[in-house]
């Protein structure tokens, strides 16, 4: 098995800030979550590189990703907005349907012929 197994320094110069900050979420990291540095490097360098091997295939990904992220920012707030207001105006319908067809007397049943109130000249000759 160690033949599978590749070994390789990293050093990050703490004077350049994207080493330090590189460093700093090393130390700062979930350990629960990461168990060693080596799976963090790695997990990171394959989203890194994978990332850039579609921005470069595709200049537009980035842009359709914040989109959809903003569309489903919309599609949330009105899913929240809905459910809050939603059984009030289900209850005013409700109460309103109830109010009218109380008022409303029964229709009465048409004459003799159901086609007396339409005006047929509209067809022509």
């Amino acid at each position: 098995m160690t033949d599978r197994i590749r070994s390789t320094n990293v050093r990050f110069n703490l004077d350049k800030e994207i080493p330090a900050q590189a460093w700093q979420y090393l130390q700062t990291m979930d350990r629960q979550g990461f168990k060693s540095y080596s799976q963090v490097i790695a997990a990171a360098l394959v989203d890194y590189f994978d990332r850039y091997y579609k921005s470069r295939e595709d200049p537009y990904l980035e842009t359709r990703e914040r989109e959809e992220q903003f569309v489903q920012q919309i599609v949330s707030a009105v899913e929240k907005s809905m459910e809050k207001a939603l059984p009030a105006f289900l209850a005013g319908c409700m109460a309103g349907l109830s109010k009218s067809n109380a008022a409303v007397p029964p229709a009465e049943s048409p004459a003799t012929d159901p086609d007396a109130d339409v005006d047929w000249d509209f067809l022509g000759e």
